[in-house]
Parts: structure tokens; sequence; C-alpha cells
């Protein structure tokens, strides 16, 4: 993503042999082959070799084998000074951290420590091999810097999603609260103060300046003549403090970042940009919209009221999409809205549009499946690099089970 010293799209572009070996099969007949392999080869062997599994060791090392790490995990041996831990482990560690839902590293050290199939599974026969808190900490800051999940994530949705047509994309953004200070915002220019009281008699009057300032261009109308990499290097990314209106027009507020998700049918998340809270999610529309049309061919995409703006929708017809927005009634025209609802409801013949808005409900169903069971809600790095590994790893597994459901 935008957030990381190289972003993972360019990795991708730097490595085309792994996108060559993607098979282009029918989604369904590539994970009913891959599930296959799993229980035929994948359970048998981890039987002999480690003894019987739990349910939740078997969700691990289907993750695992579907992750392929090995084949973006680069390690450098022979060289002078001490070599470096068994970097593999320690991806695989940080995913079985997200499959469990495992809040901080401590934990994780902990559990693999006790947990002897979950500790051999990621790669250490003993107790004493595993790495301490600060080795966990420098693989995690290397394997951000290079953006590893996102390079994982991005090669498996173009993987199994490369001659898939999908028919919705649902485009939202969720809460992410992260534990360090918000960036302070510019303060505004002051206007310079006059001299106080009245003018004396032998002063000249001084004219007044009329200064028309000229008005600052809209990242939305920047954005439609930019690239890809230059719309995501233009989006903001720093900490701050962000404020939403909740489904019951409450305001909550929070402090830390914001991520942005095109989901696509299956609650299977298709691309994620981190940025800052504060953004608008109308900001994120077009280089989200850039970044799944380079996997995924879809008919339709839903979006709520947020995005409705005339830029979003010209940009998805040109993509070949048809976009479905929820109106956002702006200078009085919220009377006239609320009459062509209520004379939609007297009819009882609900739209087309209508009834495939309420497959956007997926959107949703990814974002709490991410903070309630892949460690969306326990963010404890700093930076937006960092954050977004973490929410990442959380991403990538969630992808994996969820392609997996859609076989068993």
């Amino acid at each position: 993503m935008h957030v990381h010293a190289r972003p993972a799209m360019i990795l991708l572009q730097e490595q085309p042999r792994r996108v060559s070996r993607i098979m282009a099969m029918h989604l369904r007949e590539t994970l009913s082959n891959r599930w296959d392999h799993v229980q035929n080869f994948l359970f048998p062997h981890l039987r002999d070799a480690v003894g019987p599994m739990t349910p939740l060791h078997q969700r691990v090392a289907f993750v695992f084998d579907f992750a392929a790490f090995e084949a973006c995990i680069r390690t450098f041996d022979g060289l002078p000074g001490r070599p470096l831990k068994d970097r593999f482990a320690l991806a695989r560690a940080f995913v079985a951290k997200a499959v469990m839902n495992i809040s901080t590293t401590t934990a994780l050290i902990e559990r693999l420590c006790a947990d002897a199939m979950l500790r051999r599974l990621c790669g250490w026969e003993r107790a004493y091999a595993v790495p301490s808190e600060s080795t966990f900490s420098r693989a995690f800051a290397e394997f951000a810097v290079s953006g590893l999940p996102t390079v994982l994530h991005e090669a498996l949705i173009a993987w199994t999603h490369k001659d898939r047509l999908v028919g919705h994309i649902s485009r939202d953004s969720t809460a992410i609260e992260a534990r360090e200070k918000p960036e302070r915002s510019a303060p505004k220019a002051k206007k310079p103060k006059g001299k106080r009281g009245r003018r004396k008699k032998e002063e000249p009057v001084q004219p007044k300046e009329e200064t028309v300032q000229p008005k600052e261009e809209k990242r939305l109308d920047r954005q439609v003549g930019m690239s890809p990499a230059q719309m995501l290097a233009d989006l903001p990314t720093a900490c701050n403090v962000g404020s939403k209106r909740n489904a019951k027009g409450h305001t909550a507020s929070w402090i830390g970042y914001k991520l942005h998700v095109d989901t696509a049918d299956g609650d299977i998340p298709v691309s994620c940009i981190l940025t800052s809270a504060s953004l608008h999610d109308s900001q994120v529309a077009l280089p989200l919209a850039a970044m799944t049309a380079r996997y995924v061919t879809n008919l339709y995409v839903l979006m709520d009221k947020a995005y409705d703006a005339p830029q979003i929708w010209n940009y998805s017809r040109a993509l070949g999409q048809v976009p479905i927005i929820a109106k956002n009634p702006r200078r009085g025209g919220k009377e006239e809205a609320e009459a062509e609802t209520r004379a939609r409801r007297l009819v009882g013949h609900p739209t087309a549009e209508d009834i495939r808005f309420k497959e956007r409900s997926a959107a949703e169903r990814f974002n709490s499946n991410l903070k309630d069971n892949y460690g969306g809600r326990f963010v404890r790095v700093r930076g937006p690099a960092k954050v977004m590994c973490h929410l990442m790893f959380g991403v990538l597994a969630l992808t994996i089970e969820q392609l997996m459901r859609l076989v068993t």
C-alpha cells in the first residue's frame, strides 16, 4: 500500500514470474483442487509428523499452506555477521496471531511456548527456540517496510480472481483506533490586526486591500487526471482525530486511522488502503476503484451517500461499472428526496437498485469480522506502515478462510 516504503503494487510489478504462474481456472475449481490437496495430503502428513490437531490448529495450518510465504520472503545466507532468525517461522507466527485473535506479541510468545502443536506448525521444535520479543519486533518492522502481507494478499486475489466475474463490489471504510499521539493540525493564518483607536486627522486614509485568493483545486478533481500511484501518494496517512456518524445518528470520534476496503461477493476483501482518520471517504474512492480494477472485473459497485459525487459516478462508469450510490441530499434537496422515498414505499415495488444495494452488507460483515476475530481491535504498533502491516496480516487470514468457506 501507499503507506509502505515500497508499495505492494510496485513489488508485484518487479516479480512478474509469480503472477505468470497463476492458473487460469474457475474459482470454485481452483479452490476445490486446493482443498482436496489439504484434506488428502497436508492434514494426514501433519498428523503423522506432529500428532492429532484441533480444529483451530487445522485452520492455522490451512492458512499457512495457502499463504505461501516462501514465494515472497527473501533470505540471504552466507553474509558476514550474526545470521538472522528464521523469517518464515516469524511470518507464520504473525499470521497465527491474527487467526487466533491474540492481542499482543507477548501473549503470542507465551502461547508458542505452551502450545507445542502451534510451535511446530510455525517451525520451532523446542520452546527455547522461540525468539525473544525484540526479535519479533525487528522482524515485524522488516515486514512492514516490505509490505509482506499486502504482497501476499494481492497475489492471492490475482490468483483466485483472475478470470472471475464479480457481481458486486461494496466500498466502505472503518475506524481503526491506535495508541499514539495524533498529528497536530496546521494553525490557521491569522489576519493582520489594524491599529487600535480612531484615526488622527493628520493621518492619511489607508485604502482597503481587496485580495481574492484563488480557490484550491479539490482532491477529487486532481485525482481524475492522476495515475493510481499518484493518487495513493496524495492521500494523508498520519495519525489524527476522526469522527463519523453511526447508523443511529450519533457522532463518534476516535484517534487513529481509517481503513478503506473494497469487498467482493462472498465477503472477500479485494483492495485495502489505510489513511488518516480525518480523511473523508469520498477521497479514497478513485484509488480504490483503480486498484480493484487491476485484478477484478465487476459489474456493480455499491457505496453509501458519502461517495455521492459526480467524479466518482463518472470514474466508475469509465471503468465499465454500474455505480449504485445512495443519494446525499444537498442544498435544500432533502424534502424532495424524502418525498420520493415515501412515494416508492407507497407503491410497494422496490427498484432493482434498491434490491442490489442490500448486497452492500458484505462490507459491514467484513469490518466487524476483522475487528472481532482477526485482531482489528488490538492495534499495539505505531506509524501507518506498521499499523497497515498488522491489519493486513488479519486481512490475509480472513481472505483465505472466506475463500475456503466458498468450497466447504
